[in-house]
């Protein structure tokens, strides 16, 4: 019995984990890069999985939503934290990695693998004949996102991510807010608001102003479509811009004065289980200690837990919900899977994550196996869930963070508060999940012995 193949384009992050992780499991690999003969705007070598921003892997705690992930990644076997592991710096409860070690280490891997072989070549049309995976990050390259929007069509690939601030719904002030929608349209309350007097619009606007912003990288151009503007660069337009747009009162009265409040913030649910809210029309240039800073001066939030904060930048991703189906494959092209950023995952642990599953759904799909997805009650699952089970409408890209998991999937955790919970969940997600992959064992250990 012949060999089984899989193309994987791109060496980042997602796809060198899913190259080693296919490779170790039997499957030859074949993995197309562009880089060093095309370089992209940010990278600076030919490396995999090259580190192009931060040096950090978030929190190593187990009882946090990134030390989940981490612990059912380190199950699957995963590359990209053994080589963190082997190239760690101080860097307190944060995975902190030396780049250079961290990217060599994982180079090596590869490249001495006798199940994978290196293309050094820029992919605009990856049809193989093969199961591919696309690992290409959030700078695919122009000819391959022309590619990527024919196949999910065109309205469905987003180069820019306009990103408003998700907080924790417990920690959001009921004393300060209130459940209502505009007009009272819609049926069910939708939304929670968080109203403002005058003199406390002045001062947010004020601080909004004058905070300090993240500066464009070299290659992300300030040119942005209506929908996408920074609440900070409303705000420039004119005082009470944002009293006409994102914070306008219109249409909504506060039940604690009977009357409608000068300005008024909008926040939506992120997730049926309502764990999570977004922060309508947010979406921020400011630097993250200033995001923090300023908003927490809207009433309502003075002490909320943040579990994403907003952003604007560069990024090549697709609507997962809609052009997705649920093993990452795409609808149009089901020999086609997606892996990492493109599929609208934040962070280096997330895009990694991303590549295991894509690995293993193209493993069960050329060795012939059911698809069996982690269960949503695991951290792998409920990331799985968010790329291709969001609201399409509402699809923004995510890292891990509390606000994915339901609280009723798991076990004696009503009423709890919030520290309880979380550790309560943290435990219960790796004996899920170490569950479900006992079960997966089974099937794989064949072909490992391959």
């Amino acid at each position: 019995m012949g060999k089984k193949n899989i193309h994987i384009v791109g060496s980042g992050l997602a796809g060198s984990e899913a190259a080693f992780w296919l490779a170790e499991h039997g499957i030859h690999v074949e993995i197309h890069e562009m880089r060093p003969i095309k370089m992209t705007e940010a990278h600076h070598s030919g490396e995999c999985a090259e580190l192009v921003c931060s040096n950090s892997l978030k929190s190593k705690s187990p009882s946090s939503a990134p030390g989940m992930l981490k612990a059912e990644m380190i199950r699957m076997g995963s590359l990209i934290l053994k080589s963190a592991e082997d190239s760690a710096v101080a860097g307190g409860e944060a995975l902190t990695v030396d780049r250079v070690q961290f990217s060599k280490y994982i180079t090596e891997k590869l490249k001495n693998h006798p199940n994978i072989t290196f293309v050094n070549e820029e992919v605009s049309a990856p049809e193989f004949g093969a199961p591919t995976i696309i690992a290409t990050g959030p700078l695919t390259s122009d000819s391959l996102s022309s590619w990527i929007a024919k196949s999910t069509g065109e309205g469905d690939l987003y180069f820019y991510d306009a990103i408003a601030p998700i907080v924790s719904a417990d920690s959001i002030d009921p004393e300060k807010s209130f459940l209502a929608n505009r007009y009272d349209k819609g049926g069910e309350s939708a939304y929670i608001n968080c109203p403002m007097n005058k003199e406390e619009y002045e001062a947010f606007i004020d601080a909004l102003i004058a905070a300090e912003k993240v500066p464009p990288k070299n290659f992300e151009k300030e040119n942005f479509f209506q929908g996408c503007q920074p609440i900070e660069a409303i705000a420039a337009g004119g005082r009470e811009s944002l009293r006409f747009g994102p914070m306008k009162p219109v249409g909504l009265t506060d039940p604690k004065t009977g009357r409608r409040p000068w300005a008024c913030v909008q926040l939506r649910s992120e997730n049926i289980a309502k764990t999570a809210y977004n922060i309508v029309g947010f979406q921020t240039k400011l630097k993250y200690s200033e995001q923090s800073r300023v908003f927490k001066m809207i009433p309502a939030l003075k002490n909320v837990e943040f579990l994403r904060l907003g952003s604007i930048h560069r990024n090549t991703y697709v609507c997962g919900p809609k052009v997705l189906n649920p093993d990452l494959s795409l609808k149009s092209r089901s020999n086609i899977f997606l892996a990492g950023q493109i599929t609208g995952v934040e962070g280096y642990v997330e895009s990694s994550a991303c590549g295991l599953l894509a690995a293993f759904f193209a493993y069960q799909r050329v060795m012939g196996a059911a698809y069996t997805p982690p269960p949503l009650n695991t951290a792998l699952g409920a990331l799985l869930s968010h790329i291709t089970g969001s609201e399409p409408n509402y699809y923004q890209p995510s890292n891990i963070h509390f606000g994915l998991f339901n609280p009723i999937l798991f076990t004696g955790v009503t009423g709890l508060k919030r520290d309880d919970l979380r550790q309560k969940m943290s435990e219960q997600t790796i004996e899920n999940f170490g569950q479900w992959w006992t079960t997966q064992d089974s099937v794989i250990a064949p072909s490992a012995k391959q």
